[in-house]
């Protein structure tokens, strides 16, 4: 049993694969606050709800992009499972040929993204996720990454509307959104909901051109990737658990 887990600045995922396969997958809030102690005794109530046993994790790996929960998460995951994670980064393997200017920088989330859709998607490839920011990976046909985009995501533009104006309130996504909006809800939600889908889709083809490649696969995760694809006229394939199943293949790799 290997547990893997995505530390983002929204949420932190969870997800235990027994036997090879993902079995369990859970988020809950990224709270900086928080001790391993307390991060230990919630994985162990997630675990044990999904009807498992902690102490049948054989091992654990960490992709993170919040550097002050890394050790703490790490710590966590030793004192209920005796294991000592992988975390992504320097002497890890990862098996991905980056071509950046530094690839020490790469976010692990990137990483982890990238090598998931490398292991089961057709190159060249387009990986966009759409979570606390959103960003798109872009792959070629050697399966090289070769950069990224990166821009504030749908609920940072919301949470900014709201916060920075004086009469617009704070929304949630709604199922169905009109181009038009025909009051001042329905237009945040059109702006940025159909706004974010709109740029979604001028981008993949700006970086098809830069690429110089016909793009294959457009693979969409994080958090709020459904609500946002279905208002995207590319073709895009969901996949909530493609930062995982990244995380279980490099783990697989050491």
């Amino acid at each position: 049993m290997i547990l893997a887990v995505d530390i983002g600045n929204t949420n932190v995922t969870f997800g235990l694969y027994i036997d090879g396969r993902l079995e369990v997958v859970s988020r809950t809030a990224t709270d900086r606050a928080r001790t391993a102690e307390q991060y230990a005794v919630e994985m162990s109530a997630i675990i044990s709800l999904h009807k498992a046993n902690a102490t049948d994790c054989t091992g654990a790996i960490i992709g993170s992009v919040v550097p002050e929960l890394t050790a703490v998460i790490s710590d966590a995951i030793y004192l209920l499972t005796l294991a000592r994670a992988k975390i992504i980064g320097p002497g890890v393997k990862t098996g991905l040929n980056i071509k950046i200017d530094n690839p020490a920088q790469l976010g692990a989330d990137l990483v982890a993204g990238a090598v998931g859709a490398l292991g089961k998607y057709e190159t060249p490839l387009l990986v966009l996720d759409l979570g606390t920011a959103t960003k798109i990976s872009v792959v070629d046909s050697n399966g090289v990454y070769r950069g990224c985009t990166i821009s504030a995501g749908v609920r940072i533009s919301l949470d900014a509307l709201s916060k920075m104006t004086s009469q617009l309130p704070a929304i949630s996504m709604a199922d169905e959104i009109s181009p038009i909006g025909t009051n001042t809800v329905t237009s945040m939600q059109s702006g940025t909901v159909l706004g974010t889908a709109a740029m979604l889709d001028g981008m993949c083809k700006r970086l098809e051109k830069a690429l110089g490649e016909k793009i294959k696969t457009v693979v969409a995760t994080g958090g709020i990737a459904p609500d946002i694809i279905k208002n995207c006229e590319t073709d895009i394939i969901s996949d909530p658990t493609l930062v995982l199943d990244g995380l279980k293949m490099i783990y697989d790799k050491n």
